[in-house]
């Protein structure tokens, strides 16, 4: 009996990002198949979906893949400033895979998180620098209102 030889490749990735905070973080990851496909759907999606959503589509691939995984990943996607985070105030977050900055408008009656295609406004970081010592990193903006699909249900 011979055997062969069996080579296997680990791929590691540094990166270096400037997060939120404006701390710059060198992370140094194992690629993770999983993680790229996380990224890849939400890059796919417009819809911002939720840790939930993410994995039951997710499952579909990776049948072995658990809701952990899944939110370790995007959450780890976040700190890293790969994908977005949506804290929505009620209800679950969802994730963005668009990273610039843009705004989303949040349905108060359905919390479907919608992006609002309204340009980015460096006005209100100038505005908060001149009445703070620090410096301004950025803003994140969040409108709230009823959706096209609500307002519908209401006329029915």
């Amino acid at each position: 009996m011979t055997f062969s030889p069996v080579y296997f490749i680990l791929v590691l990735v540094t990166i270096t990002v400037i997060n939120r905070e404006g701390r710059i973080v060198i992370a140094t990851l194992k690629y993770s198949r999983q993680r790229e496909s996380i990224k890849e759907f939400l890059m796919t999606r417009t819809d911002h979906p939720t840790a939930d959503t993410v994995y039951h589509q997710l499952r579909k691939i990776y049948p072995n893949i658990s809701l952990g995984t899944v939110y370790r990943n995007l959450a780890l996607l976040a700190d890293i400033g790969e994908i977005q985070k949506i804290c929505t105030g009620d209800g679950a977050d969802r994730f963005d895979g668009q990273v610039t900055p843009h705004y989303h408008v949040i349905c108060t009656r359905c919390h479907q998180v919608m992006d609002l295609d309204l340009e980015y406004m460096k006005e209100p970081e100038d505005l908060a620098a001149q009445h703070f010592e620090g410096k301004i990193l950025g803003h994140v903006t969040n409108f709230y209102g009823i959706c096209p699909d609500c307002l519908k249900k209401d006329t029915m």
